[in-house]
């Protein structure tokens, strides 16, 4: 790939200046080795030190994003305590970075314009994407040299044109949102705790102008984001975009411990996904329907903010009739509503939740049922 930026030409003549290549008996004899130097965290453009990570306008990946491939253990022993926590974010991580490259790739100022958007549009994705190769430098570094850093796999986005785009940047940043108030109970160390809110920060930051910018709705989503205890299973539904097969075979398992529940939406005929609307249970995977025992009493559990409220369902005559619940109506309309279907009231363990999690933004409200029906505008 040409180095099209003096920016990048500089970073580029850095990273050749120091290497430090991982033991050869930990290393496969069919790799390559490119990616090794990034075992070496004072390797390339630092975050927080360089501005890279945000000043940085070319249109080819930026450092770490141009270098795919996963790295190898650099040491033999256990992994570090937190290892499996990084692991799974720098998986989620390319996935998030790989959006906005796409983005960037497929449009041109000028498309977010005609669209109606701000002509700052196209620059801000630019300065998120950024942001974004920033974070999988983070999370490189904060996984020890004992275990294995995740490599880039090949996704596929829904989108075709800007307004599709944008709509589906919201739906994944706020999930991020929602998924990182989950990831921060995990680590044991409390610096990682701390690493995690820091990002967590940065991306309430991306979703805020999009808010604003995009689609004019009030930023603020009330006294509390929402705290949805099972990161892992907001990371699953993120495989959809992952091209099946496309993963180095080297990495772990994204993501760790995968439950692989069936996935949860409301019924595309839903008119409203606010507090007090009723709506229909959709399973979306034919392949992956959930199994419902008539003996046990099942819950459509909705987490919003620090609480969550559990509603009793009907399921007896699942599949031949549909199961009908109620979004309680004590939530706020604002922020995001997580929804899953459990055996116990509450879904007080990751193992009691048989299907979803969903989320449900409730700003805008009138995209959250404009995606519903595989509409973006």
């Amino acid at each position: 790939m040409a180095v099209k930026s003096p920016l990048l030409a500089w970073a580029v003549t850095l990273l050749c200046a120091h290497v430090r290549a991982a033991p050869a008996s930990l290393v496969p004899p069919h790799y390559s080795g490119e990616a090794q130097r990034l075992a070496d965290p004072t390797y390339g453009p630092i975050p927080g030190q360089s501005d890279l990570y945000n000043y940085y306008w070319g249109t080819d990946r930026p450092f770490p994003g141009n270098i795919s491939d996963p790295i190898f253990p650099t040491q033999k022993g256990p992994p570090g305590v937190d290892d499996w926590v990084w692991q799974n974010l720098l998986s989620a991580e390319w996935l998030i970075f790989e959006f906005y490259q796409q983005g960037i790739e497929a449009f041109t100022p000028q498309d977010f314009v005609k669209a109606g958007m701000p002509n700052t549009t196209y620059r801000r994705l630019m300065e998120i994407r950024n942001n974004e190769a920033g974070h999988l430098r983070i999370f490189q570094n904060q996984i020890s040299p004992t275990s294995i850093k995740p490599g880039r796999c090949q996704y596929r986005f829904p989108f075709t044109e800007p307004v599709g785009y944008m709509a589906l940047m919201t739906v994944l940043e706020i999930s991020s949102m929602a998924f990182l108030t989950g990831l921060v109970q995990l680590p044991k160390l409390d610096f990682n705790k701390g690493a995690m809110l820091a990002i967590a920060e940065v991306e309430t930051r991306h979703e805020v102008w999009a808010l604003l910018d995009i689609w004019k709705a009030d930023p603020f989503g009330g006294p509390s984001d929402t705290i949805f205890p099972f990161a892992g299973e907001i990371l699953d539904s993120t495989n959809a975009f992952i091209v099946p097969g496309s993963c180095p075979h080297e990495n772990p398992e994204f993501p760790h411990n995968r439950q692989r529940l069936p996935a949860l939406s409301a019924g595309k005929d839903t008119v409203s996904l606010t507090p007090g609307s009723r709506i229909s249970l959709h399973f979306d995977d034919p392949r992956n329907q959930p199994y419902f025992n008539k003996r046990i009493q099942y819950y459509a559990v909705f987490f919003h903010a620090t609480a969550s409220i559990s509603v009793p369902v009907n399921t007896r005559h699942w599949p031949r009739e549909e199961i009908w619940v109620t979004i309680p109506r004590n939530f706020e309309t604002k922020g995001v509503i997580v929804a899953c279907v459990a055996d116990r009231q509450g879904a007080p363990t990751k193992e009691s939740v048989i299907a979803g999690p969903a989320v449900i933004l409730e700003q805008p409200a009138t995209l959250a049922t404009a995606l519903l029906r595989g509409k973006s505008g």
